[in-house]
């Protein structure tokens, strides 16, 4: 495995692989890599990809410098992790490549409205500017690449798709199926932050999700279980919302077929989210 962190030496490495005839299989990860990012390193090596991984803990993305600093950093692990899957090459960029002018604001942002606007847009705002500003970025130096993200970030897989398209990257996303733990809580680099109660609690997340799931319900029954599971659970809602998952516009009564419900919750100061397949059905 080769690692790097010179933003010049990756783009070389992408290009090399390219007219070498391989395709790139592009990971971006904020590092403290567990066995969610296992499965898209495992995922890109399945599609006969060269596969890279970034670990860039990116700092537009955090509302507040303390978050930022407080997120999980896992070094050594993550190369661990990293070799044991298959990953070909690690990058891991300095914040001054990156973001020269930092922690000053960088002149050129990227906005995704419409999928970007609700839920996760309303709750933190500037959050998927950040977002989309960096994975652009990502693929400007990888270049042409299929690129992995995990599905619990469901809304997020959104906005870099619609960047794609609005944008023309020769970028392929692709979409990977939530990994959970054996408690049902979906994996997540902030789950270390905690404790055995606040774990506990976390499950109501899942649960909420498993509630909803068995269907046909309408919107509104769907939003009602959510909210309640969570509420039993004793977590601090933040949102329980069923959506289409193109366009992430809130479903009404009159909606039926295949949508998303997603939810968000506070616990112990730890911010979570979780998101499952539903199947609704029109009220009346």
């Amino acid at each position: 495995m080769i690692e790097l962190s010179a933003v010049a030496a990756w783009r070389r490495y992408a290009d090399e692989q390219r007219h070498a005839g391989r395709r790139v299989g592009l990971v971006p990860t904020m590092g403290a890599l567990h066995a969610g990012h296992a499965s898209l390193f495992r995922a890109a090596r399945d599609h006969g990809d060269v596969v890279v991984a970034t670990v860039f803990v990116n700092p537009r993305q955090f509302a507040l410098d303390g978050d930022h600093r407080a997120y999980p950093r896992t070094p050594r692990r993550d190369l661990e992790l990293a070799q044991s899957s298959g990953v070909d090459c690690v990058v891991t960029p300095t914040i001054e490549e990156m973001w020269p002018s930092y922690p000053e604001v960088t002149a050129t942002t990227v906005a995704v409205h419409g999928v970007g606007d609700p839920l996760e847009g309303v709750d933190r705002p500037g959050h998927f500017d950040g977002v989309a500003s960096v994975v652009a970025k990502l693929f400007n130096v990888t270049g042409p690449c299929r690129a992995y993200f995990g599905e619990k970030d469901f809304q997020q897989i959104a906005v870099v798709r619609q960047m794609v398209r609005d944008l023309d990257f020769d970028v392929e996303v692709v979409g990977c199926p939530i990994v959970r733990d054996e408690d049902g809580l979906a994996l997540s680099s902030r789950n270390v932050m905690l404790d055995l109660d606040g774990r506990r609690r976390a499950r109501a997340l899942s649960r909420a999700l498993r509630t909803v799931a068995s269907g046909p319900l309408t919107a509104s029954e769907v939003r009602a279980a959510l909210r309640r599971v969570l509420g039993e659970g004793g977590v601090d809602v933040a949102y329980a919302e069923v959506v289409d998952p193109a366009t992430f516009v809130p479903c009404t009564e009159h909606d039926e077929g295949e949508r998303r419900a997603l939810v968000a919750a506070v616990v112990d100061g730890v911010r979570l989210i979780d998101n499952a397949s539903v199947t609704l059905r029109r009220a009346g």
